[in-house]
């Protein structure tokens, strides 16, 4: 494992001398969304392989609820132990999977396969399902941390691989406890969670759905919708000139109207949207990005993440109204404001989360 992280810095000091000329664009006119290339894959990879195995500095985030739940990571979480917390783990595998299913030949030595079978088994499984069932950690990640780890099944259900089908199994158990949890929960959410970070609603929707709808699971998806409708049909105005907040890494508007777009048909997401947010049907519509003065503020930097989600919502509101194509514009341009601040030099409190959201946003055009 170490080889491969070592091979791959390398791939990431060249990006770092050439900054963003490895992403390509469609078109000359920038209305396009960005493409991803191997290079800039080969890049995003060694972020997540250098830190999923890194323990230590750690956010629990747990309930103790006596001694014997003091104790250490890696032996509360034996898969999802790195990357600085929980969910930052369970979607830096994701990163990995995504990756690898469309650039197989960077794991060529197969050492990251083998990685990932030492670490997803049904025994790990079953103890991270354990302190997920643990009464005082029934909150546990939601719902950010459930919507990432419903992302990484989907990968690994989607992916035409005998090794992915069986760590795809081995995480069933604990897919299906949060596939319920959500299902409980939603409905005793009379007001949505609308603030820039974790735990917003719109967001953990939004990439619930999409599992949902892949994997065939209608009832779940049934669920979504009709939460999503009763929180957020009846608004108006959302006003983003208050956005975004000191350290945001979601856009509480962008993120709302992105899940609305999933959740309406066409002509009714066009007449909800010119209600909520009347303003993105203006050609002259303009969204500054997010300024990060300090990365090695740990909260700051936080505002590359927004730049980055945001343009995934603005990519996904333009592909549900293409007459709002424009916006793809406005997406590349928050992109390529972070996209050549993502190193291994950065903060670990950066470095270990954002590759994941420029790849989100890359992979969703």
């Amino acid at each position: 494992m170490k080889k491969v992280i070592g091979i791959l810095c390398v791939s990431f000091a060249v990006l770092a001398c050439h900054n963003n000329s490895q992403i390509k664009v469609n078109t000359s006119t920038n209305n396009q969304p960005l493409v991803l290339d191997s290079i800039q894959a080969k890049h995003l990879l060694s972020l997540p392989l250098h830190c999923i195995e890194v323990e230590y500095p750690n956010k629990l985030g747990q309930v103790l609820g006596s001694d014997l739940d003091l104790k250490s990571p890696r032996i509360l979480h034996p898969i999802f132990y790195g990357c600085f917390d929980w969910h930052s783990s369970v979607h830096g595998y994701w990163s990995i999977v995504h990756i690898l299913k469309e650039f197989p030949n960077l794991d060529s030595s197969g050492e990251i396969r083998e990685q990932l079978n030492q670490n997803i088994t049904a025994e790990n499984v079953a103890i991270e399902l354990a302190f997920f069932k643990d009464k005082n950690n029934k909150n546990f990640e939601r719902t950010y941390g459930w919507a990432w780890l419903l992302q990484l099944h989907k990968e690994l259900l989607t992916w035409k691989d005998k090794d992915a089908k069986r760590w795809a199994m081995s995480l069933e158990p604990l897919v299906n406890h949060v596939v319920k949890s959500y299902e409980e929960y939603l409905p005793k959410l009379v007001y949505p969670i609308r603030t820039g970070y974790h735990d917003n609603s719109a967001f953990g929707i939004s990439l619930s759905l999409d599992y949902a709808r892949s994997t065939g699971n209608v009832t779940f998806e049934k669920s979504l919708m009709t939460n999503a409708s009763r929180l957020f049909s009846q608004d108006k105005g959302c006003n983003i000139s208050f956005e975004p907040s000191g350290s945001d890494f979601l856009s509480p508007c962008l993120e709302e109207a992105l899940c609305m777009s999933l959740v309406l048909q066409k002509e009714d997401y066009r007449k909800w949207l010119k209600v909520f947010m009347p303003e993105l049907f203006s050609a002259n519509f303009n969204l500054e990005p997010g300024i990060v003065k300090d990365r090695t503020d740990g909260h700051l930097v936080h505002l590359d993440g927004l730049n980055f989600s945001r343009a995934n919502c603005l990519n996904g509101i333009a592909r549900a109204l293409p007459e709002l194509s424009y916006l793809h514009k406005l997406a590349n341009k928050h992109l390529m404001y972070s996209l050549p601040n993502i190193t291994n030099n950065d903060d670990y409190m950066g470095s270990h989360w954002l590759g994941t959201f420029a790849l989100y946003a890359l992979s969703k055009h």
